[in-house]
C-alpha cells in the first residue's frame, strides 16, 4: 500500500488554491481528510503536545485517516530521554494509537547529528525508550549512508526515511532503503539556491516539482511497495500549496506505472 499526502496541512497560504475562500483554520484538517489519507503532523516538534490536541484531530478526521507524528523537538535536538519528556509524549499521542492510527512517530534530526559512537548509541536508548511504538528516522547527512547502519536500523526496526532533496555535498543522495515492515519517502525540493541562503524558513521549500522529476522516483517507490507493508510518501514543498499539486501528480503517475 501506498500513501501519498503532505509535510503538514495548516497552512494559510493554501487558501485559494488548495482550500477554498473563507475556509477557518480550525475545519481545514476536515476538509483535508477528505483528500489525503494521512499527514505529517508537524507542531509537536516545536511544542509538548496533548492527548486534548489529538482527541479533537481524531473526531476531525475519518477512522481511516492516519496520523504521523513529529518527535518533540527536545527529544531529537536536545536529546533529551529524561522520564518526564518521554512520558509527556507519549501520553499525548496514546489516542492516536488507542484508535490505531498512528502511522509512526518521525525522528528528523539536525544536520549536528552524525554518525558516531554517542549518537547510535543515542538510536538504540530511542528505540528502547518507544517500546513499539513505529519509527521512522531521518538523517541530514550523508555520514549515516552506510550498510552498518542499516544493518543497525533493521535490527532496532526502524524505518530508514529515503528523501529528494538538492544535490548538495553531505545531504543524502535520493536512495531508497527499506529498515522497517513500512517505508517512508519525503519530497523536499530542490532548490539548492534557497536550501542555506534565505531569510525565511519556507524559502528553502519553495520548489514545484516537474513531471520528469517526480517520474524519477515512480519506480523506486515501486521498489519500497514490495519490500514493506505500508509506504508514506510526504511533499514537503509546501509553500503555495506546491505540495499538493505534486503529491497529486505523483498519485496519478505511479497509478499509470506498470511493472
Amino acid at each position: 500500500m501506498i500513501k501519498i499526502a503532505t509535510s503538514g496541512y495548516a497552512y494559510k497560504d493554501w487558501i485559494g488554491k488548495f482550500y477554498p475562500e473563507g475556509i477557518k483554520e480550525k475545519d481545514m484538517l476536515s476538509y483535508y481528510s477528505r483528500e489525503f489519507p494521512f499527514t505529517e503532523v508537524n507542531s509537536t516538534y516545536y511544542s509538548m503536545p496533548s492527548p486534548y490536541m489529538f482527541y479533537h484531530m481524531l473526531r476531525k478526521t475519518p477512522e481511516s485517516f492516519i496520523f504521523v507524528i513529529k518527535a518533540f523537538g527536545g527529544i531529537t535536538h536536545q536529546r533529551d530521554l529524561s522520564p518526564e519528556t518521554l512520558e509527556k509524549y507519549k501520553k499525548a499521542i496514546k489516542p492516536v494509537i488507542e484508535e490505531k492510527r498512528l502511522g509512526c512517530v518521525l525522528a528528523q534530526f539536525p544536520y549536528s547529528f552524525h554518525n558516531n559512537d554517542e549518537n547510535r548509541d543515542f538510536l538504540k536508548r530511542l528505540r528502547e525508550a518507544f517500546n513499539e511504538i513505529p519509527l521512522a528516522v531521518e538523517f541530514r547527512t550523508v555520514d549515516w549512508l552506510t550498510l552498518d547502519i542499516l544493518k543497525l536500523l533493521r535490527e532496532l526496526d526502524m524505518a530508514f526515511v529515503c528523501v529528494d532533496e538538492p544535490r548538495i555535498k553531505g545531504l543524502l543522495p535520493p536512495v531508497v532503503v527499506a529498515t522497517s515492515k513500512f517505508g517512508y519517502v519525503r519530497f523536499h525540493g530542490r532548490n539548492s539556491e534557497n536550501w542555506y541562503n534565505n531569510r525565511e524558513a519556507y524559502e528553502r521549500y519553495n520548489y514545484l516539482y516537474t513531471e520528469e522529476e517526480l517520474k524519477e522516483w515512480v519506480p523506486k517507490i515501486k521498489e519500497l511497495k514490495r519490500k514493506t507493508d505500508t509506504v508514506f510518501v510526504a511533499m514537503n514543498n509546501h509553500f503555495n500549496a506546491q505540495a499538493v499539486i505534486n503529491a497529486k501528480q505523483l498519485l496519478k503517475l505511479l497509478s499509470d506505472f506498470t511493472d
